[in-house]
């Protein structure tokens, strides 16, 4: 679908204003929030209103999770910016694929039925959710262990997990779901196998979580890829894992 004109026009001005507020209120560097715009208008247009409603929400709960004793995060070096905002490189990281799914069901006639493109496009941001919420929340239990070896490293290490942390994890991806969804059933776009649709966006979600862990240590570290670099491909890993469940389960 791609939204007529007046309410593009509409889209695009709430999209403005939400970035303005962001920019404002230090969650996001100018150009950040430049780039933000652009792709948010770009999702509201060709996708509608609740995928850039759930955007916007992803953003709110980020912001949230990272200003969260963050004068605690700066004395342990594991704050996010110099006040907790994002810059180009995050936000490219977590809107670049979101996006993509926007413009697949916009122009990808035939394709996916618009419900499947909407579980995908929420466990993209399940997983943005799962993935800030168990970094900076999970940061804060003072322990971590790699995902991979077991050994003790760290709070803040790139593959570094806790059991706090893979709690904040679940509770991002599975709150992300629910609100998705919900807001999907809301403007009349979930199909009606909703309980099929919620399980796969929160699994996908909180896997991706794992797989950033597991890429962060493998690659990021040794450093072939940036932090941004690490998101995108996580994210990206994401969707396929929710494409390949949804195929599997019949919820295509």
């Amino acid at each position: 679908m791609v939204l007529s004109l007046i309410p593009a026009a509409v889209g695009v001005l709430a999209t403005g204003l939400l970035t303005l507020t962001a920019v404002l209120g230090g969650a996001l560097t100018r150009t950040a929030g430049a780039i933000a715009f652009a792709f948010g208008s770009v999702i509201v247009i060709a996708a509608g209103f609740p995928y850039l409603a759930l955007l916007v929400l992803f953003v709110l709960a980020s912001v949230l999770a990272t200003r969260f004793r963050f004068e605690e995060k700066k004395r342990r070096h594991v704050e996010e910016g110099t006040r907790g905002e994002r810059g180009v490189s995050n936000v490219l990281a977590h809107i670049l694929v979101p996006t993509a799914l926007a413009l697949y069901l916009a122009f990808a006639s035939p394709g996916w039925p618009s419900i499947s493109v909407a579980v995908l496009y929420t466990a993209a941001l399940a997983f943005g959710a799962s993935d800030t919420f168990a970094s900076e929340l999970g940061v804060l239990s003072g322990s971590a262990r790699s995902l991979l070896s077991g050994r003790p490293v760290p709070p803040g290490t790139n593959g570094g997990v806790s059991g706090a942390g893979e709690l904040w994890a679940l509770v991002g991806a599975a709150t992300t779901g629910v609100v998705g969804l919900g807001l999907f059933e809301l403007f009349g776009e979930l199909g009606t196998r909703p309980a099929l649709y919620l399980g796969v966006a929160i699994a996908a979600g909180f896997a991706g979580c794992q797989i950033d862990s597991v890429v962060g240590e493998l690659l990021e570290n040794r450093g072939y890829l940036t932090k941004g670099g690490t998101n995108l491909t996580s994210m990206a890993a994401t969707v396929l894992v929710a494409a390949v469940l949804l195929w599997g389960l019949g919820g295509r």
